[in-house]
């Protein structure tokens, strides 16, 4: 690793302040991407700004129609909550199976999506759930949040300080996990919102990142059924194909996942 200074700030205008006084800073959340990069001295930021002890960047508050999950609320936080069990237990059941228990222990949602990886799982819960990312600055449509691999609206500083999902009618995700990573080789989320509108999304599957699935999303609305999607044939267009899985291997998971996300959903 090269020479970085590490800073701890206790508020979100600290932080952001530090981030403008480095030459090239980065913010640090659960640390699972950014760490190892440094080691591989793929990165070599300035200034590192952990985010973690933030008092106000913890947390998770519930009403009946919504549900905030502040940025640097771990994910073993979040899988444990009574408020995320009651108002999305998708959400909950979901963070249970992510990484291990080290990475469940230091993984924060906010990480997650400023990294949007494009086999990681929460971009898929926030574009099907429609959420709303709130950061120091503004709030931002998840339609707006994802721009590409690894690629984000988030302008150079800004910081993810929470996301805010509707509560829907019902919700389920399934994934077909990397044996080793455990990441989503595909993953499908599937909600259904109280006004009867449905929002499917995959991550894993394409080349462009976490994507919506009009031709599932269709066929749910019409029959809220795992069945529904029985003759619906998904191309393979545009989706990853890699050693791990070819492009029509994944067009296949994308409705079998949505199936079973479906049956999980209820």
């Amino acid at each position: 690793m090269y020479e970085t200074t590490y800073h701890r700030p206790s508020s979100v205008d600290e932080a952001a302040s530090l981030f403008a006084k480095g030459s090239d800073s980065k913010y640090l959340a659960g640390g699972h991407t950014l760490i190892p990069v440094m080691k591989q001295r793929l990165a070599a930021p300035s200034d590192v700004i952990d985010l973690a002890r933030i008092k106000d960047l913890v947390g998770i508050e519930a009403s009946s129609d919504t549900l905030t999950i502040k940025a640097a609320t771990t994910y073993f936080d979040i899988m444990q909550s009574a408020e995320v069990k009651k108002s999305i237990p998708a959400i909950a059941r979901l963070t249970s199976n992510l990484g291990d228990p080290a990475v469940r222990y230091r993984g924060t949602i906010g990480g997650s999506i400023a990294n949007n990886d494009p086999a990681a799982d929460y971009p898929a819960v926030l574009l099907a759930l429609d959420a709303t990312v709130k950061t120091n600055k503004r709030s931002i449509s998840a339609n707006d949040f994802f721009k590409g691999l690894f690629t984000t609206a988030l302008e150079d500083g800004e910081i993810i300080t929470a996301v805010s999902f509707p509560v829907p009618d019902k919700a389920g995700y399934a994934k077909m996990r990397h044996p080793a990573s455990r990441f989503a080789l595909t993953g499908i989320f599937v909600a259904r919102t109280k006004a009867g509108d449905v929002r499917v999304a995959a991550t894993g599957a394409s080349q462009t990142g976490v994507m919506r699935v009009p031709a599932i999303e269709a066929a749910l609305k019409a029959n809220w059924s795992p069945g529904a999607l029985d003759s619906i044939k998904i191309s393979a267009s545009g989706l990853l194909s890699d050693i791990h899985g070819s492009a029509d291997y994944r067009a296949n998971l994308i409705k079998v996942m949505a199936q079973r996300a479906v049956a999980e959903a209820g």
